[in-house]
C-alpha cells in the first residue's frame, strides 16, 4: 500500500461516525516530526504523551505511533521537492488523526504552504486554537490569567479561498472595467463608488456552509464546557462587509436559534426575557424600547420591526427559556472585529468560545497567544468530518535545531487537544497539571526563563522540561 512507509504491526485504526472519532485503547496515530527544532520537541512531546496515557489508564489505554514523513525530511526520503509524499496522505487519511511538529515553508518549488495544503487537502474546515494561561509564565500583561478562550477559525474560506488578479493584468483591467460602468451603477447601495483604475483585485468568499459548519462545532464545543463558560461569540466586520462578514454572523444565529434551539439563547433573546421576568406587565412596546436605546428616533417602520422582535421571542421560547431558564443555556452573541481586539484585552474574563472567519481568527488567535505567553506555550488543531491534524503553531526555527533547549509546550500542548478529541480527559488533564506546575515552580526553558523576575538560571533543557511535565502529574 506504501512506498516507503510500513504500519504499525500492532494497533486499530481509529474511524470517523458524523463527524466525531470513535476511538479505541490501541489506536494508530501517524505523526510528522517536523522540521528544524522538530528534532527536539517532537522527541519531548512522544514521551510526555505517552507517559500521561500510562499513568492514567495503567497500561489500558496505548498509543501506536507510526512515522509518516513531511517537510524537508520528506525530500530526504522520497527526493527532491517531495514536500508531501502520497504514502503520507494515505496515512493520514487511512488513519484519522495526526499531529506534528513545525513544518518549512518550502523555497525554489513544490508546495506553496504544507500546512495549508493538509488543510485543504483532508478538508480540515475547523482551525481550533485555545489560549489559556498557566500560572508563572511570562507575559506583558498584568493580568494574563483571566484570558481563557479558544478560538474556532474557519480554515477554507476567506483569504484561504481568496482569488487576485494583478494589478495591470488583462483580468483586472476588465473587471475594473465591468464593475465601475455596469455591476456598481446598477446598485444603488453602493453610490458613486468607483474602483481605481491602477488597482489589484481580490475576491473573498464566505459561504453559508462553511459559516455554519463552523458555528456548529463551536456551539457544540461550548456544551462540553462548564455553564460558566458557555459561551459563543461571533466575530466579523459586518458594519462594513455587510453581505460576506454580516452574512458570516447572520448565519451563525440562524443556526443557534435552529439547530441549536433547545440549548442556546441569543444575547438579544435574552434581554428581551430578562425585562419580561424583571416587570411582567410590561408592554411589547416597553420592551422593545429597552433593548434599543435609540428606539423613539427611529422610524415607524424600525421601530415596528422592534416590536414584531419582541413579540416572537416571547411567543416562540418563553415557555422554554423564559422564567430564568435561559441563563442556564449556551449564550450566543456577536463582537465587531476591531472591537474585540480590545476586549480581550480589557475585559478578557467575559469570553470563551470565539467563533470567526479566517483572516479576523488569524489574526485573533495570535494576538490572544501573545497576552498568555505567546505562541511557544499555544497548540493548534486543524479538524473536520472525517480528520483531524493537531499541530505546533510557531515555525521551524533552524538555528535551535539539535540544541535541545527549545520550548516544546505547543507540541506538548497540541497533544493535549489530541488527547481531549479522542476522549482521554484524564491523560489530557495530567499533562495540563504537570505542565502548569513545572511552569509555576520555575522549571521552564531558556525562552520563557530569560522572561522570568528575576531571570531562572540555568533554564531546563527541552528533553529536560518534558521530564519536569512528567514529574509534576498529580
Amino acid at each position: 500500500m506504501y512506498e516507503k512507509l510500513t504500519s504499525p504491526s500492532q494497533g486499530t485504526k481509529i474511524t470517523f461516525k458524523d463527524g466525531k472519532p470513535i476511538v479505541p485503547d490501541d489506536p494508530i496515530i501517524p505523526f510528522i516530526r517536523g522540521d528544524g527544532t522538530g528534532v527536539d520537541i517532537w522527541p519531548a512531546t512522544e514521551k510526555v504523551i505517552d507517559a500521561a496515557v500510562s499513568a492514567a489508564y495503567g497500561g489500558k489505554r496505548q498509543i501506536n505511533w507510526f512515522k509518516v514523513y513531511a517537510g524537508d525530511e520528506a525530500c530526504d526520503k522520497y527526493g527532491t521537492y517531495q514536500y508531501l509524499p502520497e504514502d503520507t496522505l494515505k496515512a493520514i487519511k487511512e488513519y484519522g488523526i495526526a499531529i506534528k511538529g513545525p513544518l518549512t515553508t518550502p523555497v525554489g518549488g513544490g508546495i506553496r504552504s504544507l500546512n495549508v495544503a493538509l488543510r485543504q487537502i483532508f478538508n480540515l474546515y475547523a482551525c481550533v486554537r485555545p489560549c489559556r494561561y498557566y500560572a508563572g509564565t511570562p507575559s506583558p500583561h498584568k493580568s494574563p490569567e483571566k484570558l481563557d478562550v479558544i478560538v474556532y477559525r474557519e480554515n477554507t474560506e476567506d483569504i484561504y479561498l481568496g482569488i487576485e488578479w494583478r494589478q495591470g493584468s488583462e483580468i483586472a483591467d476588465k473587471l475594473i472595467n465591468i464593475l465601475n460602468t455596469d455591476l456598481i451603477p446598477a446598485t444603488a447601495e453602493h453610490g458613486k463608488k468607483q474602483i481605481p483604475l491602477d488597482s489589484g483585485i481580490g475576491i473573498k468568499p464566505i459561504s453559508k456552509t462553511g459559516s455554519q459548519r463552523l458555528v456548529r462545532r463551536a456551539i457544540q464545543h461550548a456544551l462540553r464546557l462548564p455553564q460558566s463558560k458557555q459561551q459563543v461569540t461571533l466575530v466579523h466586520k459586518g458594519n462594513i462587509m455587510k453581505y460576506t462578514e454580516g452574512a458570516f454572523r447572520d448565519w451563525g444565529y440562524e443556526l443557534a436559534t435552529t439547530e441549536f434551539r433547545a440549548e442556546c439563547i441569543t444575547e438579544r433573546e435574552s434581554w428581551i426575557l430578562s425585562n419580561q421576568e424583571a416587570n411582567p406587565e410590561l408592554t411589547i412596546e416597553a420592551n422593545a424600547r429597552k433593548i434599543d436605546p435609540g428606539y423613539d428616533a427611529l422610524t415607524p417602520e424600525k421601530q415596528q420591526q422592534i416590536c414584531q422582535e419582541v413579540k416572537q421571542v416571547l411567543e416562540q421560547i418563553w415557555d422554554t427559556h423564559g422564567h430564568g431558564q435561559w441563563q442556564n443555556k449556551v449564550m450566543v452573541n456577536d463582537r465587531i472585529a476591531d472591537s474585540i481586539f480590545q476586549q480581550i484585552q480589557t475585559r478578557p474574563d467575559e469570553y470563551s468560545i470565539l467563533a470567526t472567519m479566517n483572516l479576523n481568527g488569524d489574526y485573533l488567535s495570535d494576538a490572544a497567544a501573545a497576552i498568555v505567553g505567546g505562541l511557544g506555550m499555544s497548540p493548534g488543531a486543524n479538524i473536520g468530518d472525517n480528520c483531524a491534524i493537531f499541530e505546533a503553531t510557531h515555525g521551524t526555527a533552524p538555528k535551535h535545531a539539535g540544541l535541545d533547549r527549545i520550548n516544546p509546550g505547543s507540541v506538548i500542548l497540541s497533544g493535549v487537544m489530541m488527547l481531549e478529541y479522542m476522549g482521554w480527559q484524564e491523560a489530557a488533564d495530567l499533562i495540563q497539571q504537570g505542565l502548569g506546575s513545572a511552569i509555576a515552580l520555575g522549571q521552564v526553558t531558556y525562552d520563557l526563563a530569560r522572561l522570568m523576575a528575576p531571570p531562572v538560571e540555568p533554564p531546563l533543557k527541552c528533553s529536560e522540561f518534558a521530564q519536569a511535565i512528567i514529574n509534576n502529574f498529580s
